[in-house]
């Protein structure tokens, strides 16, 4: 995969057929995987949260997750082949998981959330071993979780807490957990659970999801999306307005 860097933060340039190749290949030789997706809102905050911007950087594998980054990238002159959407990728590693007889571990949403998506996925992905789950809001336990995690024998670990909680949870324990690969997965278990709806595939094509989740969820969504968009926005005309001048006067 070919690595850029765009505001500070290492992107791969990958398919998604690629990027599970690529993450198949390195669990099979035993090579511990960190995996994390980009996003409008997760760019834009790790300009200013340090502990985000390190755990990010951390990861082995850097998916464009979002049409904004895309469309971004694209402006400023990257060839990103395409958006990986986290809970694409999810799904395809779910079905690569039971293919392969490697059990996975869930971590996150509420209790009734991740108990539903465990039972979805396994009715999904026929042979898929469920090595354990466990809600999200464990923070007066954390390394009786991550013990239990270890122990539970899982390969493949997906956590679903919300950024930056999840990236630095996972940059903190990843040498502990006894996986071989990890991926942060934000609101996925919710949609898999059926407690939110995706965006249709128009509305994903064309860099709309963000305002189906607003619309789903104003209180909680508005505020975020609203700033972080406006933010990138800027950040991206100041970009190019700096390669324009800096190409005008290379040409003088």
């Amino acid at each position: 995969m070919k690595r850029i860097e765009l505001f500070g933060c290492p992107m791969d340039l990958a398919t998604m057929q690629e990027t599970v190749q690529i993450i198949g290949d390195r669990i099979e030789a035993r090579q511990f995987t960190q995996h994390v997706v980009v996003n409008v809102a997760k760019l834009v905050n790790m300009q200013t949260d340090s502990v985000l911007h390190s755990s990010v950087r951390a990861c082995d594998i850097i998916n464009i997750d979002g049409m904004g980054v895309v469309w971004g990238a694209r402006l400023l002159g990257y060839p990103v082949p395409e958006r990986v959407a986290g809970v694409d990728l999810f799904d395809r590693l779910l079905h690569m998981a039971a293919t392969r007889g490697l059990p996975v571990f869930l971590l996150g949403a509420t209790d009734e959330v991740v108990g539903r998506t465990a039972a979805t996925v396994a009715m999904r992905h026929p042979g898929l071993q469920i090595a354990g789950y466990h809600h999200g809001y464990f923070w007066d336990d954390e390394e009786g979780v991550v013990e239990k995690i270890r122990h539970s024998g899982a390969k493949l670990l997906f956590v679903a807490i919300t950024s930056p909680q999840k990236e630095s949870f996972i940059h903190r324990w990843h040498d502990r957990l006894g996986v071989d690969f990890v991926m942060g997965v934000g609101g996925t278990f919710d949609v898999v659970a059926g407690k939110v709806r995706r965006a249709p595939q128009w509305m994903q094509r064309n860099g709309l999801e963000w305002a189906y989740r607003v619309a789903q969820e104003p209180g909680r969504m508005w505020r975020r999306y609203f700033i972080t968009n406006n933010r990138f926005a800027v950040m991206l005309l100041r970009a190019r307005l700096a390669s324009t001048f800096k190409r005008m006067a290379e040409e003088h």
